[in-house]
């Protein structure tokens, strides 16, 4: 999202420039689903979704207008597709029915972005991607992470998370005003930072139980909600090129491991009572047909290792290896190996020395004995290395046009496949031509009729300008290994329109 990106990063201060280094290697996971809602079902009555005086906290109004703005910024604003918002319209009805609070009236967004995500605010503000209804099958899945929010809107974890982290903040600074032992004081801060995060993690397990019970109430089948979560972490293994840990667990993290998840959404569902229920694949996938997949137009393209910007006129290829990630502050990649690239905009004055920006402070660790100037195609850059923190890295910058692009590498194993990388890379950048500027097209989700003799590596075909089109057409459809298509079967395919 370098369009967006840029000018962001003209509006930031000094201090925040020279965080960008450590924000390279940070390749945040979302752990909890995000909807948006619009205007409430029309079958159901306003005396049902407004809430009785008092019942709403001002608290909770107080944080979802603080934070609203701040996540259609940071995710592309609204993606306006009225068949998208109807694939979603009546699940939010019956779920709100279904819940403890039937009064309560609920706002979902639908973000304009490719990543996979679902979040809530107090208030009844539930958000979720266009990435997400890419990526399920059917109306029961949409509905799990839609009742997932809605635990957490219900069961009022935003203001708990408030508070507990206002307590925490008060016990760490008794712990530094009065322990003089270091030592001691390090250990006390870790249990508080533990207990917090352990805090949030109690959160989604409880809010995977609720959204279960609610989405068996609602009529829905209520196993979507474990199978949704096998797609998403198949999903994220494609995306990081990396097989899949399961049982590896970062305590500090904010939200529980998928499989200790995906155990307790199978208990949930089995609690129930209830075998079946409702999946609407059919009309869900009708509802899907022409939805946006992948990047905005707006903020360039990801075609497999290219990335490509025809507003900007540029592009540039990462390695065999790698995967690109088009985010809203920057071009991503890494590979198996732990190298990560980041590509964003330089704020640097026209005419500006290049060499003198590389060495103007931003760059903690930096060598100054290599910075050096050089040519990319023809276009006037500048690079230099770093090393800090355990990490080393590579950093070029080069001027295009008006503007000056920034790539930052990094890696905890340097060597001659580091440096290959970053040279293959930062000389790949170029102005596209005229001809390559008017054929970039978005990418859409098309649903398609599976005939006799079609097979997945021929609908993989077609998907051809994607990594590894055989997997993700396997994950976007929940097609295991093994599973064979039959004739009849509605099936997703991405296409360029």
């Amino acid at each position: 999202m370098v369009t967006s990106s840029l000018a962001r990063f003209r509006a930031r201060n000094g201090a925040a420039v020279r965080r960008m280094l450590v924000c390279a290697l940070a390749l945040p996971l979302a752990g909890c689903l995000t909807l948006i809602t619009g205007e409430p079902e029309p079958n159901v009555s306003a005396a049902a979704i407004q809430p009785p005086a008092g019942r709403t906290d001002p608290r909770e109004v107080t944080i979802a207008e603080r934070e609203h703005p701040k996540i259609l910024a940071n995710y592309g604003g609204t993606y306006e597709d009225p068949q998208a918002v109807l694939a979603i319209a009546r699940v939010v009805g019956r779920l709100v029915a279904a819940t403890d609070e039937p009064w309560r009236s609920y706002r979902v967004t639908i973000l304009n972005s490719p990543t996979v995500n679902a979040f809530a605010l107090p208030g009844g503000y539930v958000y979720v991607t266009r990435g997400l209804l890419a990526l399920a099958t059917d109306t029961s899945e949409v509905a799990a992470v839609i009742a997932h929010e809605m635990a957490h809107v219900t069961a009022r974890h935003a203001i708990a998370r408030q508070e507990k982290a206002e307590a925490a903040r008060v016990a760490s600074r008794v712990v530094q005003d009065v322990v003089r032992d270091p030592d001691a004081a390090r250990l006390a801060l870790a249990s508080t930072q533990l207990s917090l995060a352990r805090f949030s993690q109690v959160q989604e397990l409880q809010a995977d139980e609720i959204g279960v019970a609610t989405l068996a109430k609602a009529g829905y089948d209520p196993s979507a909600a474990a199978r949704f979560l096998k797609t998403m972490a198949s999903f994220a293994a494609y995306k990081s090129a990396l097989p899949a840990e399961p049982d590896s667990v970062d305590f500090l993290s904010s939200h529980p491991s998928t499989p200790e998840r995906l155990r307790q959404a199978v208990a949930a569902a089995g609690a129930t009572g209830i075998t079946g229920g409702e999946r609407d694949r059919d009309t869900y996938l009708a509802r899907l047909d022409g939805l946006m997949y992948g990047d905005d137009p707006e903020e360039g393209y990801v075609r497999g290792r290219d990335f490509l910007h025809a507003k900007l006129g540029l592009g540039f290829r990462v390695p065999e290896g790698f995967l690109l990630e088009n985010t809203a502050r920057a071009v991503l990649a890494t590979n198996a190996e732990g190298t990560a690239i980041r590509f964003d905009g330089a704020d640097i004055p026209p005419g500006a020395s290049l060499t003198s920006y590389l060495k103007s402070g931003w760059i903690n660790g930096l060598d100054d004995a290599s910075v050096q100037t050089l040519s990319i195609n023809g276009l006037p850059a500048a690079s230099a290395s770093a090393f800090t923190r355990g990490y080393y890295y590579h950093i070029a910058v080069v001027r295009f046009g008006d503007g000056t692009y920034r790539f930052l590498f990094a890696t905890r194993s340097p060597g001659a496949a580091f440096n290959a990388a970053f040279a293959e890379t930062v000389q790949s950048f170029h102005a596209l031509t005229p001809a390559e500027q008017a054929g970039l097209r978005p990418l859409r989700i098309r649903i398609e009729t599976v005939k006799a003799g079609d097979t997945v590596e021929g609908f993989a075909r077609r998907m051809r300008f994607l990594s590894r089109p055989a997997d993700l057409f396997r994950i976007l459809n929940g097609l295991d290994a093994d599973t064979a298509l039959t004739p009849g079967m509605r099936v997703k395919v991405v296409t360029e329109s």
